[in-house]
């Protein structure tokens, strides 16, 4: 059986580069394609609608906006206009961002559980396209608003919401309210258990089916031939988040030692020249335990401990110069 697999893409590459990777991905039988917003770098939307409008069938996700900064009235016509484009192949995938970068542009995340769920429910309303939405809530406050269509059809939108949920409050909550979670990455296959277990709480608490609830996982995939050079590609990468994204930080597994040792040397926003230095704190095995690296096998064998815990569709964050190496070495993997 050919396993699902989706390609992630952040700003390492140009757009015109990434619109090629989406495209050899699709060629490669890869399901999904998604592109990274959480950093204040390369937004989101733009890059979606490009590989949208030069694929045929692929799915395309974002991977995530956040839940703060984006009325959920400009969430919905935004969405709904991605999939006026490719219809059915679109997905919004949404989380409650990060400090300090939060709170150095404004943002204060009070209760984030509460208003992930007043966002959910209230874009989910806006794109069924059912009429005025009206919805009372302490975020949220909507007052007969409708995807105003006049020259196009009227229809409900065929678009999923997924959560990008790291906690585990934050993972009941998905299981209660979303059509999907989009598992972290930087994080040892264990972290996936506790994962799961918080899925179904959320689930059954609701009267849902775990099954039903999708559970892709993006996951930092450094392949080359040279194992030590695929190792490498993998550590500047994973010493930045476990310096600076406290959420990703307590998922991973790693020591506090280490990470403390880590954080002597990082400030935020960090240099380059300090990554590296503090790379140098990050042994192998800590990037063998939370990501997929090394030689194209050693990749594949990680990727399947995550899909043995719960991942349903590996979504592959390509590091290192060789893209085209990783998408060969999962195109229309067979488990």
């Amino acid at each position: 059986m050919t396993q699902p697999v989706g390609l992630y893409l952040q700003d390492a590459h140009s757009i015109e580069e990434a619109i090629g990777f989406a495209q050899s991905a699709e060629a490669k039988g890869f399901e999904s394609v998604w592109q990274a917003d959480s950093r204040l770098v390369r937004e989101c939307c733009v890059p979606m609608a490009a590989f949208a409008a030069k694929t045929t069938k692929v799915k395309i996700g974002s991977g995530v906006i956040d839940c703060w900064t984006r009325n959920p009235a400009r969430i919905a016509s935004t969405f709904s206009t991605l999939d006026d484009l490719a219809p059915g192949r679109i997905i919004l995938g949404i989380g409650a961002w990060w400090d300090p970068l939060a709170a150095k542009v404004g943002i204060e995340r009070k209760r984030p559980l509460r208003v992930m769920r007043e966002v959910v429910e209230s874009v989910r309303a806006l794109l069924q396209c059912d009429g005025p939405v009206t919805y009372k809530g302490d975020f949220v406050d909507l007052d007969g608003v409708e995807l105003d269509y006049v020259h196009q059809e009227r229809r409900a939108k065929d678009v999923p919401i997924y959560i990008g949920a790291t906690g585990m409050k934050m993972m009941e909550l998905t299981g209660k309210i979303a059509d999907g979670v989009v598992l972290n990455y930087m994080v040892e296959p264990a972290y996936n258990l506790r994962a799961m277990d918080a899925l179904q709480i959320g689930a059954e608490s609701v009267g849902r089916d775990f099954d039903e609830i999708d559970r892709p996982q993006l996951i930092v995939c450094s392949v080359d031939e040279d194992r030590q050079a695929a190792l490498d590609g993998a550590r500047l990468l994973l010493t930045q988040y476990l310096g600076q994204q406290p959420h990703i930080m307590a998922a991973s597994g790693v020591t506090d030692e280490l990470l403390n040792e880590i954080h002597q040397v990082l400030t935020w926003p960090a240099t380059h020249e300090e990554v590296v230095a503090a790379s140098k704190l990050v042994p192998d095995d800590v990037v063998q335990r939370c990501t997929a690296s090394g030689t194209p096998e050693e990749a594949k064998e990680k990727v399947k401990e995550y899909i043995n815990t719960g991942c349903t569709t590996p979504i592959l964050y390509p590091l290192g110069p060789d893209v085209k190496l990783m998408i060969d070495t999962f195109s229309n993997w067979e488990l």
